[in-house]
């Protein structure tokens, strides 16, 4: 059975990521992976999660306590753009995911855009380890979806073969605007 975008991407990165690894959640949501970084990575690992939304943070942060996960793990409240200032300058990273659109059960009006995104991914790809695995998790089926989906499909054809490989993975006859992943690879 084919797995949807966002199954798929959490096999990527449970084939990926090994105990000690630094990684990023860029959008935390409701948590749910920030808890698998934070188990892949194990106690010597570091995930670092970002969110706008205070509700989304508080709610990670419940999970990773009853997880017994917090302790390998550092929440931002703010947006994924301010990537580069809050990393140190010398934190290589294993893999990153973001889940784009708005958070589940959330205000539908607070959505992630194309330029803060892009932001976020240029600063990643710079610190991505070779066999590293940047993500992207597109919903597009809101205001403003498309045009993030676009922006992001157009930047991610420009990288170079030679540096990364880069998946799409969609479902092309199913309704609704399902979600699509966007798996960039570091050779």
């Amino acid at each position: 059975m084919l797995e949807n975008a966002l199954h798929y991407s959490r096999t990527l990165l449970t084939n990926t990521l090994i105990p000690g690894d630094s990684v990023i959640d860029a959008t935390v949501g409701n948590g749910n992976d920030t808890v698998l970084l934070a188990t892949l990575v194990g106690k010597n690992g570091m995930v670092y999660g970002f969110d706008l939304q205070e509700k989304a943070i508080e709610k990670t942060k419940e999970k990773l306590l009853l997880t017994g996960l917090f302790n390998q793990v550092m929440l931002f409240n703010q947006g994924h753009e301010t990537i580069g200032s809050v990393l140190p300058q010398d934190t290589l990273i294993a893999g990153a995911i973001f889940n784009l659109g708005y958070l589940p059960n959330g205000d539908k009006t607070i959505i992630t855009t194309g330029n803060t995104t892009l932001i976020a991914v240029k600063e990643i790809l710079s610190r991505l380890r070779k066999g590293g695995l940047l993500l992207l998790v597109v919903y597009h089926g809101h205001n403003g979806g498309k045009e993030e989906k676009d922006a992001v499909l157009t930047y991610v054809q420009t990288l170079s073969q030679t540096d990364y490989t880069v998946l799409r993975y969609d479902f092309l006859n199913q309704k609704n605007n399902p979600p699509l992943l966007i798996a960039i690879e570091k050779k």
